[in-house]
């Protein structure tokens, strides 16, 4: 047998120093870093808007990524991976991070999809993830219209995926209204926390959800229509964006 090369997904820690002191370390795929962190620090409550961000430089040989805010509010900073555990309005929304409960926002948006539409988008989300098919290694994000993807991302990890299609949205100030999400991985309850910051009401996979992403996705107005494979796909929530299951 001879010897064969492979293709191996990078992996990489990259440290963000928020105003001089250490914030996070995130294991990552070394690219789209600025869109990462400056999601990852609006996912976090640090920021709402690009604005906000007064200086952001990046030392990649190194793996830091050094940022300055304009105002910087310590009680977000404080409750980052402080845990929560309550309800909303009397609903059955539970939020592990007081972050999540400040940041977290019920979605409202006039985006229905047919499920020919449904499956034409993981379609092309599949056929650009280059990377995935290079590797298999990688997980795959796209911000959508109706009909085509408009910025795709690609990561290791889902969430930073995510992080970095909300930070280009920032970045390039994008507008979320009526657009949609497609999304390589399993649904769990922080990709539906990240889909209800970012905005967007339509969350699709070709994976699993979770439960409690389920009970989420209900209480925040998401939907979500999971394993989006071949002829197949599941409707969990709010189906009325969804034409055929009104």
């Amino acid at each position: 047998m001879l010897p064969a090369e492979d293709t191996i997904a990078v992996e990489s820690p990259l440290t963000i120093v928020l105003d001089g002191e250490e914030f996070a370390t995130i294991v990552c795929t070394p690219s789209d870093i600025v869109d990462m962190v400056t999601g990852f620090l609006a996912s976090e409550g640090m920021i709402r808007f690009v604005d906000q961000i007064e200086s952001l430089s990046l030392e990649e040989d190194r793996g830091f990524a050094h940022v300055k805010l304009r105002h910087l509010h310590q009680l977000s900073r404080q409750m980052v991976s402080k845990r929560f555990i309550g309800s909303c309005c009397g609903k059955s929304r539970q939020f592990y991070f007081h972050n999540d409960m400040r940041t977290a926002k019920t979605v409202t948006t006039k985006l229905s999809l047919t499920i020919p539409q449904c499956f034409h988008l993981m379609s092309e989300l599949q056929a650009q993830s280059a990377d995935f098919q290079l590797t298999g290694g990688l997980h795959n994000a796209a911000l959508c219209t109706a009909d085509e993807l408009i910025v795709t991302r690609a990561d290791i990890g889902r969430h930073n995926a995510l992080d970095k299609i909300y930070g280009h949205i920032l970045r390039a100030r994008i507008s979320v209204r009526n657009k949609a999400l497609a999304f390589s991985g399993r649904v769990s309850s922080e990709v539906v926390l990240k889909a209800s910051k970012i905005g967007v009401g339509i969350l699709l996979s070709k994976s699993a959800p979770t439960d409690l992403a389920l009970r989420l996705a209900h209480d925040l107005g998401i939907t979500v229509v999971g394993f989006i494979r071949r002829d197949h796909l599941s409707v969990y929530t709010h189906p009325e964006r969804i034409a055929e299951c009104r």
